[in-house]
């Protein structure tokens, strides 16, 4: 499937003019998630890496252990078909509702499940140079973004700040669950490096960073009040409002 479709628009400017443009658009398709042949959610997303996809998904729902994931299209979407090892937490879990975004919490009645407690994470924090390098370099690994505008990323940053590896999608969670479903199937740890997100920073990307054993996670945008208090408690180290000039930092 196609992550780009091209449309027709009309340019206007201030002055009156007025001209036909064609632009690409960001692919933005339902894909049904079946977990051991159970319906478990409908997330939109980017039809691209939907297997990093799957690995990543049923980490930051804490499903379990993910033998095989196949990709079916379908005439609007596509059908994400997963095998665990067991269907315990997917029986627990099972939700019906329509979602627009893998956050890890859409569906959970129970508050307290929501906020389930995190697990420490601990090991060496890069720089803030790392984090400046890195987001000099985001650009060049965002080729959807650079088509559309319309695409979050991403990226597993080594400890100077070299971009090991990106991936996108046009919701963040979604991208943040595609990269570490991507680390998860290359066998790629954190060693001593760091998470670059192109969003703000919400509870429920700390809550996967802390679940995939990330020791420092940097987003483009402002942090919550909830997911600073998350970080401090997993021991996650913050770099926000990261820009090429200037970024807040906190540690754990």
């Amino acid at each position: 499937m196609n992550a780009t479709r091209d449309a027709a628009f009309e340019r206007a400017t201030p002055d009156g003019g007025r001209e036909g443009v064609m632009r690409a658009l960001a692919a933005e398709v339902p894909v049904a998630v079946e977990v051991n042949g159970i319906g478990y959610a409908v997330m939109m997303a980017t039809p691209r890496d939907l297997e990093d996809f799957a690995f990543g998904f049923v980490a930051s729902e804490r499903l379990g252990e993910v033998i095989e994931a196949e990709v079916h299209e379908a005439s609007r979407g596509a059908i994400l078909r997963i095998t665990l090892s067991t269907s315990d937490m997917v029986l627990e879990r099972v939700r019906h509702r329509t979602t627009d975004s893998s956050c890890g919490l859409c569906g959970i009645d129970n508050l307290e499940a929501a906020l389930r407690p995190l697990p420490r994470v601990g090991g060496e924090r890069a720089a803030p140079e790392a984090v400046f390098r890195a987001i000099g370099a985001l650009r060049s690994h965002q080729p959807l973004n650079a088509l559309t505008g319309a695409h979050h990323a991403a990226a597993l940053c080594a400890a100077d700040g070299a971009i090991r590896l990106a991936r996108e999608d046009v919701g963040r969670h979604n991208a943040f669950d595609k990269l570490i479903g991507a680390m998860a199937r290359q066998g790629l740890g954190w060693d001593g490096g760091f998470a670059l997100l192109s969003s703000r920073c919400s509870y429920e990307l700390v809550e996967k960073a802390a679940l995939a054993g990330c020791p420092m996670l940097a987003t483009v945008s402002a942090p919550t009040a909830l997911a600073v208090e998350a970080a401090r408690e997993a021991g996650l180290a913050l770099a926000v409002l990261a820009r090429e000039d200037a970024l807040l930092w906190m540690a754990p």
